[in-house]
């Protein structure tokens, strides 16, 4: 545990009064789910109420079944009566991060990406960590709060998740959290969260993209057309960085008015965060970490320069702008 913990856990706390009403907005996944289940649990007792509230649409199997195992208490963040709450805190996030934060004038920030706001009554924000909820598991070790098994399960479960099973991101300090969790956690029900990543209706976006995918100097480049969530880019470019000889998973779908386009690496080539942002960020938000990354972009953005109806023409855009940007020409001939 940091030795800075407790005064941060001190001036967290100065933020809050018994009497007011906290509103804790989240962008779900698995590790903003589990930060914001930690900030309730800090807060218990010492504010008058306290309500999650998700920001998106819960349509990844692992993440509704999380919701559901552990008994998450959320709200739509369009059910939400604002004028309720009086302070507002958000986790795994940053305001800039999407535009359904714009609203909120927000008391707390607490994130591990790289800063993006500043004007924060109260922000911790520690990019070097590979998860949120391994910042949580220092503020409930300063508390001496003993986590129950649902919170300990859901930590556990976002620290797994956000450091792609300590694969890829992991520092010591994850590790350290994990070695405190783990004797609280229900390895029953995080096993059955992680089996419950894929729903029968996604098959079919597997079968499309092992079908059209392009590969190009050990990067598979992949558009799956229209996609119901941006998860199932997400489940894909995962899927296809276990294939060897891919090194990079480039995956793309459209998704309402956007094209979501989802990098992942092998955490031992370029950085996927910076190559999103270089590659995409003319064209839309773009960013991420050293081995996953993703770009929004509008598709109003781009609907110009390819017919974004056209599967092939989709990814011939992704292949030119990528290695535009990486400075490497493309060469037909290099194709595998």
């Amino acid at each position: 545990m940091s030795t800075s913990a407790p005064e941060k856990l001190r001036k967290f706390y100065d933020h809050f009064e018994h009497e007011d009403h906290v509103l804790i907005i989240i962008n779900a996944d698995p590790d903003a789910i589990a930060s914001a289940m930690a900030v309730k649990r800090l807060l218990w007792r010492k504010v008058s109420n306290i309500t999650i509230s998700n920001i998106n649409i819960i349509k990844r199997p692992d993440n509704a079944a999380m919701v559901k195992l552990l008994k998450v208490g959320m709200v739509y963040i369009e059910d939400v009566k604002r004028e309720k709450y009086n302070k507002f805190v958000t986790v795994d996030s940053q305001p800039g991060h999407n535009e359904a934060f714009a609203d909120f004038k927000f008391d707390v920030v607490i994130d591990h990406h790289p800063k993006t706001c500043d004007k924060i009554p109260f922000s911790d924000i520690r990019p070097h960590y590979g998860a949120t909820a391994s910042i949580m598991t220092e503020y409930l070790r300063a508390a001496k709060i003993k986590p129950s098994a649902t919170l300990a399960t859901g930590l556990f479960y976002g620290i797994k998740t956000d450091t792609g099973g300590f694969e890829a991101k992991a520092q010591t300090v994850d590790i350290k959290a994990l070695q405190f969790l783990f004797q609280y956690v229900n390895l029953h029900i995080s096993r059955k969260i992680q089996q419950s990543e894929l729903r029968l209706d996604f098959l079919k976006y597997f079968k499309s993209a092992i079908e059209d995918m392009r590969m190009r100097r050990g990067r598979a480049f992949i558009h799956l057309g229209h996609v119901p969530t941006p998860d199932i880019c997400v489940l894909v470019a995962d899927f296809f960085m276990r294939v060897n000889p891919v090194k990079w998973s480039i995956v793309s779908g459209h998704c309402k008015d956007k094209l979501i386009i989802i990098l992942r690496n092998d955490g031992l080539r370029k950085n996927a965060g910076k190559a999103a942002k270089e590659s995409f960020g003319k064209f839309g938000p773009a960013g991420g970490h050293k081995s996953a990354a993703r770009a929004e972009i509008p598709c109003s953005h781009i609907d110009s320069l390819f017919e974004m109806n056209d599967c092939k023409a989709t990814v011939t855009w992704l292949v030119d702008v990528i290695e535009n940007s990486s400075g490497k020409k493309s060469n037909d001939s290099e194709e595998t």
